[in-house]
Order: structure tokens, then sequence, then C-alpha cells
């Protein structure tokens, strides 16, 4: 499913936004903090709704959408995820299967604990959310998403509170997915490992556009994040990897 993001505005904060994911594409936000990128991401996934311009999947507006509809097919992990009760992980999972209530209940745990299996958190089953950790928590609302079984996943800052171990192997999981993902990403060189396309937005208006090593040049990252950026190449994968230090 293709989501195109077409003139998207919110006063004050986004500024006309254009980009473009598409279909089975991993495609990150990158850019300082304030920039806009959790707000574009909240527009997209229904939480607010722009004052310009319009989301659309597979061309049809997402906030026009019937809100069932509309979790069938895209699914959200926001970067704060409040919780007051204390759910179990597998009932906290479970709730991705909301928007498929006709299904069967034993298809529904079948697919909360594939869900679970992939992002390491089956042997969590019966644990209270509020008791996890920060990364298992991170983790369970991954499962979560996943369970839904969205064509269009929206995350904000998804490797949160993860060891660096589980940053690589959700990244992944979520790059093998086969599904379409929009991603702020704040670690720019997990950006440029994993994403196929990245989007640079400054002060809500997008500067660059392209393939991670065509933007991430050091020019750009001085400009934009104000940092010396020193690229150099993964020796197994010739992905881009950056070292940085301060401006002089």
């Amino acid at each position: 499913m293709r989501l195109d993001i077409d003139g998207v505005s919110v006063d004050g904060i986004l500024h006309d936004l254009q980009l473009t994911v598409d279909s089975g594409a991993f495609v990150g936000l990158v850019g300082p903090n304030g920039s806009g990128k959790s707000t574009l991401l909240g527009c997209v996934y229904r939480a607010m709704r722009p004052s310009g311009g319009a989301v659309r999947l597979d061309g049809d507006d997402v906030h026009a959408m019937d809100a069932r509809a509309a979790a069938r097919v895209l699914a959200a992990l926001p970067q704060e995820s409040a919780a007051e009760f204390d759910f179990t992980v597998a009932e906290v999972v479970g709730m991705g299967r909301l928007p498929h209530c006709d299904r069967t209940a034993a298809s529904d745990r079948e697919i909360c604990a594939a869900a679970m299996d992939r992002t390491g958190v089956g042997h969590l089953t019966d644990r209270g959310f509020l008791a996890l950790s920060g990364g298992e928590k991170q983790r369970v609302l991954i499962a979560r998403a996943l369970a839904q079984q969205p064509r269009v996943l929206v995350l904000d800052e998804p490797t949160n509170h993860l060891d660096i171990a589980h940053q690589l192997d959700v990244l992944s999981l979520v790059r093998d997915s086969g599904v379409t993902v929009l991603a702020a990403l704040h670690d720019l060189n997990l950006a440029a490992a994993h994403c196929d396309l990245l989007y640079v937005v400054q002060d809500g208006r997008i500067v660059a556009s392209g393939p991670p090593r065509d933007v991430l040049h050091p020019a750009l990252l001085a400009e934009v994040f104000g940092v010396r950026a020193h690229p150099v190449r993964h020796p197994e994968t010739g992905a881009l990897q950056l070292l940085f230090d301060q401006l002089p």
C-alpha cells in the first residue's frame, strides 16, 4: 500500500510537506528535536488532523476513512504510549486484533503468539505490562502493532529504550516484514543502514530527500544537526556509517 503525504501543513509547525512511501518501502524521517517529525506522523495515524493538505493511502484520504477500516490497514507506534491499567502482555498485544474482531479467537491467539515470538517477548505473556523495563515495553508495543497485521506501519522512535542488539533486531524485522513503513529515527547510522529513502525535516519543512548515502553528507549534517560528520563504509555491508564530533 502506497502512502502519500500531499501538501500537509499544521499551523505553526508543518509547512506544505510532500513525501511518498512506495508500497513495501522503508522510509525514514530524520531531523533535530522539534523539527516536526512526530507531528507529521500524528497526522498520518489520525491522532491529529492537518490544517492543510491530505494523507492518502492508495489514493484514499486517511482522515475520511472509517476509524476501524483505517485501523485494519494502518498501525502506529507513537513515541509515548501511556498505560494506566496493568494489563498483561498478552492482553496488550491482543489489543492489536480489535480492528479484526470478526476473526476467530483461535486465529487471534495464533497471530498474537507469532507477533510476540518475532519480537522476543513470548516468555512475558502473563507478566504485567507496567512491571516491564522500558525496552521490554517497547518490544511488546511493537508486537501489538505487528499483531494488527497492517499494510502500513508508522513508527515514532521505535528503538527508544532498546539495547543495540534489540535495535538491530527490531529494525531488521520491520524491514523484512514487507509492509510499507514510515519511521522517525534519531540514530542516523541505524537510519542509513535500514532505510531505502530518507526525508530530512528542519523547522517543519523537508530540506533534503533521497537514498541515505546521497542525503547524509557532511555539509547537510553540519547545517541541519550542527555537527561535523565523517562518512565511512561498513566493512561488510558497505552501508554508510557516520562518525561525529563537534563543529570547530
